[in-house]
């Protein structure tokens, strides 16, 4: 079976809910955390539509997941995310303001605050989240050294919020579940010692995962018809090469 298909990403959803698991949005998981918890959290970078057919399976298993848009017209979509909302799932603010700034740090502060009111016309934004810009020398993260997202009402950042050494993280940053090799900047400090190369690793060694586990996905990546699927591969795969060589440290 084809890995990085909806249908695979069903399957893993149905072996964590056979594990336990109760599903908790990332802004649900600050407030009240669950002793067994999984956050699934979508990064939408491009091919927004995408997303709908994470959400609407989802929603037929009555899970509720958090979904970060960026602001670019690939990923922004007030249709799209209005839809989402309405299944009940969170919708956050994928930032990237520093990099769309080029580094000037007053420039980033007004295109965040400008990018976050665009967002709210849509939804009570609660949760933010970095967007990696992996070509891109500046770390969107670095604009908090600056100013403080809590000064605008968000509650919480995945990178600088969760303890990951209690709550296991899993990417599929790169097409891969092994990305330590290919990741430039979606990568955090972890104790546990779990390696998976495929999400069918994931689903066999399920038993093994802790119990709070955060797992991000790009639903770009995740295609069941043949033509996409073969396109994602063949542009992550030259993409990791050039991550590896010229801009993984």
């Amino acid at each position: 079976m084809r890995d990085f298909t909806v249908v695979m990403y069903r399957r893993l959803l149905l072996e964590l809910i056979q594990q336990g698991y109760s599903f908790q949005t990332f802004y649900d998981f600050l407030q009240h955390p669950q002793p067994r918890a999984a956050v699934i959290r979508h990064d939408i970078d491009s091919r927004k539509r995408n997303s709908l057919h994470f959400a609407l399976l989802e929603q037929a298993l009555d899970l509720k997941t958090t979904y970060y848009f960026r602001i670019l017209p690939k990923s922004y979509d007030p249709v799209i995310m209005n839809l989402i909302i309405g299944m009940g799932h969170e919708i956050g603010y994928h930032y990237e303001d520093l990099t769309l700034a080029r580094g000037d740090v007053s420039k980033a502060k007004e295109l965040f605050e400008e990018h976050l009111s665009e967002f709210r016309k849509i939804c009570p934004v609660k949760t933010i989240c970095m967007h990696g810009s992996p070509l891109s020398k500046f770390d969107n993260r670095d604009l908090w050294k600056h100013i403080s997202y809590r000064d605008y009402g968000i509650t919480g950042e995945p990178y600088f919020d969760v303890d990951f050494s209690k709550v296991l993280y899993l990417t599929d940053t790169g097409r891969r579940w092994d990305n330590k090799q290919i990741s430039v900047r979606d990568k955090v400090k972890s104790t546990f010692d779990l390696h998976f190369v495929s999400t069918m690793d994931i689903i066999k060694n399920s038993n093994r995962l802790p119990d709070q586990v955060m797992l991000n996905f790009h639903p770009q990546r995740w295609n069941d018809n043949i033509l996409p699927w073969i396109t994602e591969l063949v542009v992550q795969n030259t993409k990791n090469l050039v991550k590896r060589y010229f801009f993984v440290k």
